[in-house]
């Protein structure tokens, strides 16, 4: 995320994220409804581009592989927006999935690296681990609440990030 220069708009960037945050931990299923709602779209509008693209590719292999990658994007957003909250299921398993590989990689860098914040890394990669393994765990139970909450906890250590930036940048 890219930090506003001056101290007001860092202020009221972070009062709009924590804003955003607030309703998203309040109203979980909701937010996480529109993730999915927006994940569909943007594959969608993927799709339309990559079938946009298919004049602008050189040989019939290019053009074949963009338009199946094309109708790939089209076919799953369509799926995502036919059925959001089915959606959410699929998406919470590769939420898990992906928090569980991405703490085992921050485990590895801690092990392998000599960081100066070594300690926080290897935190970092047991919480996120911990988080994947938790909702891989409880699937699909904790499908329609799980995705909304980890933005909403997300949205809130973005807006700390905000106000906390001046004294990661010696401002």
């Amino acid at each position: 995320m890219s930090i506003p220069a001056s101290r007001p708009l860092r202020w009221l960037a972070a009062g709009l994220v924590l804003a955003a945050a607030v309703l998203a931990l309040a109203l979980p299923f909701i937010s996480a409804t529109l993730l999915t709602i927006a994940i569909g779209g943007v594959a969608i509008a993927s799709g339309v581009s990559q079938l946009i693209r298919l004049s602008g590719a050189g040989d019939l292999r290019s053009r074949l592989f963009r338009g199946l990658s094309g109708l790939l994007y089209l076919a799953g957003g369509v799926w995502i927006l036919v059925d959001p909250v089915i959606s959410e299921v699929s998406l919470t398993l590769f939420v898990g999935l992906l928090l569980a590989v991405e703490g085992l990689m921050e485990l590895a860098t801690a092990a392998a690296a000599d960081l100066p914040a070594k300690g926080l890394v290897l935190l970092d990669g047991l919480v996120t681990a911990g988080l994947g393994v938790l909702l891989i765990a409880e699937w699909p139970s904790d499908s329609l609440w799980a995705v909304g909450t980890l933005l909403g906890i997300a949205l809130v250590f973005s807006a700390v990030n905000l106000l906390m930036a001046p004294l990661n940048s010696g401002d």
